[in-house]
């Protein structure tokens, strides 16, 4: 069960312990996809009527993209079940801020929730390890995954008494410290190539859906395009010498160097590098304010 604000329940699949992330992903691979006009005219009554099951059809058909998106994450060592439920929260809220007359689709939209919610919890998890602990167990943190993976590939569940021993030594901490560690980080997080169901599938298989690929880099094409719009239409703040310094600065594949730069307009070369950032600052501000404007961007 999900809540959305404090009003509305969603009965979803449940991402627990009991049957973990092969089962969740077996169930969210069973919602459709929407089409277009679909998916328009349900976030239409979704926001006209507040009609509940026409949100959770938006909710459940963008339940892959999350996954998908999590995945993205799982270098940073985090139980990618969390990171995925961290992201279902932000698809919540990106379906209670859906503006369908905006143009543009429901994936693209999301992407900016899904992404700020998953980020949000890194950091906050982050943060958490950072307060309170010493400087091998943070080493620890951020490098267990990475040598686990060295010295005992795809090892699933606790560590063998010698890698423990090796990864202790190399990471000055103690070996009960490893094995607590170890079980915090992977918790029921599976590795990707772990088989799951009678047939042999793998967890990548499930992850890997060719529909998905489509709609997420039909997203990903739509969100580009927006930030190209946002980008030409803020430009137009700058005066010519600060877009013309901009451009040669941060726009190009080929940029100038300052000392071009100076020659050209002949001032100094602090004083470019005062006119770009500036230039850019102000670029960056009207863009974050179009595109909250827009309702683009997640509220704070």
């Amino acid at each position: 069960m999900f809540k959305m604000g404090t009003t509305t329940n969603y009965n979803l699949p449940v991402l627990s312990n009991e049957g973990g992330l092969g089962l969740y992903l077996a169930q969210i691979k069973k919602f459709p996809m929407l089409a277009a006009e679909e998916e328009y005219m349900l976030a239409k009554n979704w926001r006209k009527t507040g009609n509940l099951k026409s949100a959770e059809k938006l909710v459940t058909s963008h339940l892959r993209l999350v996954a998908k998106i999590a995945m993205g994450y799982k270098g940073y060592g985090l139980p990618v079940n969390e990171m995925i439920s961290e992201g279902n929260v932000g698809l919540m809220q990106a379906v209670k801020k859906f503006e369908p007359e905006k143009g543009f689709r429901l994936a693209t939209y999301a992407m900016w929730w899904i992404k700020a919610a998953i980020q949000e919890y890194i950091l906050r998890t982050w943060s958490l390890v950072k307060i309170g602990t010493t400087t091998a167990q943070k080493k620890l943190f951020f490098n267990l995954k990475k040598i686990k993976n060295q010295i005992a590939p795809r090892t699933e569940g606790d560590l063998r008494n010698e890698h423990v021993s090796e990864i202790a030594k190399k990471l000055s901490v103690s070996e009960e410290e490893v094995v607590s560690m170890n079980r915090r980080l992977s918790g029921k997080e599976h590795s990707l190539n772990a088989p799951i169901g009678e047939d042999g599938d793998q967890w990548q298989d499930w992850v890997v859906d060719k529909e998905m690929d489509h709609e997420l880099r039909f997203a990903q094409q739509e969100e580009m395009g927006q930030r190209k719009d946002l980008l030409q239409d803020s430009i137009k703040i700058l005066n010519e010498r600060e877009k013309e310094i901009l451009y040669a600065r941060r726009l190009t594949d080929e940029p100038l160097t300052l000392e071009v730069l100076s020659k050209k307009y002949k001032i100094s070369r602090e004083r470019i590098r005062q006119i770009e950032n500036k230039a850019f600052e102000k670029l960056q501000k009207h863009m974050l304010n179009s595109a909250r404007s827009k309702n683009l961007l997640p509220a704070n």
